[in-house]
Parts: C-alpha cells; structure tokens; sequence
C-alpha cells in the first residue's frame, strides 16, 4: 500500500482553488494500487486533500494534533467538514497533546511525514507563519529523504 501524506494552507486564495484542486486529483486518482491518505483535516488543504483522496477510493489516516482540537476551526462549516471526514476515516492517530499548540501542529506533521511515501504540500514556498506551519514540515520531510510534491499555482499569494 502506497501512503500519501499532507501538510498545507489553511487559506488556500479562490484564484488557486481549482488549479491545486486538479493538481490534486491527478495525484490521488488513477492510482495504480491501494493507497493510504494521512491528513489531519484542519480547514483548507488538509480537508480539500482528504476529500478527494476519498472520492479516488483511498483509505483516510486521521492524525489528531490534540484533545481541543475542534475547539481551533473557525466556523461551524469547517468543523462540520472536519467531523464528516473523520467520520469516514479508517484509522485515527492521536498525538498525545491535551491542548492544541504550535508543538501539537508541528508532532502531528512530523507523525504524517515519518509516515508515508510522498508528502504532498499545498505550498506557496514561503517560511512557516508559525512552528508547525507547512514550511517547517516539508523541511522536516525533505531532511529524511523523503519525496515532497508541492502544489501550488504560480504568481498566487496567500492572504
């Protein structure tokens, strides 16, 4: 079984939307044999990456930061789109954080990253905004070797 991970933005702007979402697709559909999908499902790519490994017929690796983590959604659609993903994951992964912190974010990137073959990054190529942020994580999949395919579209800055 192949094993994708994911680790992106949360604010994906609507001009990259269907650029990244077809980027996206290509990768996760059509692929020959099982496939494995590991997200955390935090609101933009994350969902967007879960989604669609779902609709390709992959199976769904949840990686929970922490015990509050959906007390950080922003709003009840994203929340509700976090829990109808979970729902429909095969395996959850809790990392051992009662409180969702910089660390929390930055163990369950490492988590998705130690596990799995490719780690797909909804990336604009800029620093991380904060300790765990996307950046820092294709870093740290990058510095084990790890292969890293960053989706984005050219000439769009995030918000």
């Amino acid at each position: 079984m192949k094993r994708i991970g994911v680790t992106g933005h949360r604010d994906i702007p609507s001009e990259a939307l269907g650029e990244i979402r077809s980027c996206l697709r290509s990768l996760l559909c059509g692929h020959d044999g099982s496939l494995e999908a590991l997200s955390s499902l935090a609101a933009g790519a994350d969902q967007l990456f879960a989604a669609i490994a779902l609709e390709c017929g992959a199976s769904l690796t949840v990686v929970i930061p922490s015990g509050d983590y959906e007390n950080g959604f922003a709003d009840a659609a994203e929340l509700a789109r976090y829990r109808g993903l979970k729902r429909r994951a095969t395996q959850e992964v809790r990392m051992d954080f009662p409180h969702a912190t910089d660390e929390a974010y930055y163990a369950a990137g490492a988590y998705i990253a130690d596990n799995c073959d490719r780690l797909v990054a909804v990336w604009d190529g800029q620093p991380a905004r904060g300790l765990g942020g996307t950046g820092d994580i294709v870093q740290y999949a990058r510095g084990l070797g790890k292969a890293v395919t960053v989706v984005w579209c050219d000439g769009v800055r995030r918000p």
